[in-house]
């Protein structure tokens, strides 16, 4: 069963439906013809017929599916680089994306649990933010939710896991408990480990700093909401590495590689020709620089030939008279 995607807080209802705003909605259903778009005769390569409704709902199911993955990968990506700006537009188109599905295949359950998953997680600290109807339950303790819906979609439960789920059962305490906010802190208690053996010792620590009024204690540092975000980055570090080869992740890589060579390629172009003018212009240069000193060369010489006649005439002047 899928948990709220949308959380229930002012912020949210300021910001996070920019995507419609922005047109991101993706369309359920039939085709919607637009003005100026292609026949849908030609929308199907051949030329041969229009494409059926059927078809076409099956084909936009794939495309669809394929832009999930990659915008979790980009949301995985930015949470983990602290790109905060970007992981929430992220957010917001995987929303869209994830609202306009006629319904979630299996193969799709993982991807959605974990935008579901980062997106508590990056409010778990805002207390005022919420993601259930139930205005009580917390961010941490909604984003445990769905961690256990992860867990589920694991093969074979591991260390990491577990790490990551006992984080979040401290740190849904602890960030009532940095506050002062002890009453919480025992609500959220009681809410989590109502009936549960598996954690009883764990209840227990937690009850006991709850009631001696005192967060800074060793265990908490030892637990703390940095060392769940480091855990959460290394549990992602896996997701990506499992999800490289995705499609459209390759086909947008190998679009941007050849326009950076094309581009590589132009510069280096206009960068030759430059120097193939600036080579000419110095040789013009050179040219006629060797041309004004012949010039010169040729006007010295004239000048001694001219004084020479001149006084051979004044000699021969003088011999006369």
């Amino acid at each position: 069963m899928l948990t709220s995607f949308r959380p229930y807080c002012s912020y949210w209802r300021r910001g996070a439906c920019r995507w419609l705003r922005a047109g991101l909605k993706i369309q359920s259903g039939a085709e919607a013809e637009q003005p100026g778009t292609r026949p849908r005769a030609e929308m199907d390569g051949a030329g041969e017929g229009e494409v059926s409704p059927e078809l076409f709902a099956e084909t936009e199911a794939v495309a669809a599916g394929w832009m999930l993955e990659f915008t979790c990968y980009a949301l995985c990506r930015h949470f983990r680089e602290g790109r905060t700006r970007d992981f929430e537009r992220s957010r917001d188109t995987a929303q869209a994306i994830i609202n306009g599905l006629s319904k979630i295949a299996t193969h799709q359950r993982k991807t959605v649990y974990l935008c579901q998953f980062l997106t508590r997680i990056s409010e778990g600290k805002t207390l005022g933010c919420h993601f259930e109807s139930n205005q009580r339950i917390s961010p941490l303790e909604s984003a445990l939710s769905v961690w256990k819906l992860l867990e589920e979609e694991q093969s074979k439960p591991d260390n990491l896991h577990e790490d990551i789920h006992r984080l979040i059962l401290i740190q849904a305490v602890a960030v009532h408990i940095e506050r002062g906010y002890f009453k919480e802190a025992t609500e959220v208690l009681e809410r989590l480990f109502a009936e549960s053996e598996s954690n009883k010792a764990l209840r227990m620590k937690l009850a006991l700093i709850i009631n001696g009024n005192n967060p800074d204690l060793p265990f908490l540092q030892s637990f703390s909401y940095d060392l769940l975000i480091n855990k959460i980055k290394s549990y992602i570090d896996l997701f990506l590495k499992e999800n490289s080869t995705n499609f459209l992740i390759k086909a947008a890589t190998k679009e941007v590689e050849t326009k950076r060579l094309e581009a590589t390629m132009s510069h280096n172009k206009s960068e030759n020709t430059i120097e193939t003018n600036n080579e000419s212009n110095l040789e013009t240069e050179q040219s006629n620089l060797e041309d004004q000193r012949s010039i010169a060369n040729e006007s010295s010489e004239n000048a001694r030939e001219h004084l020479k006649v001149k006084n051979f005439l004044l000699l021969c002047l003088s011999k006369a008279r």
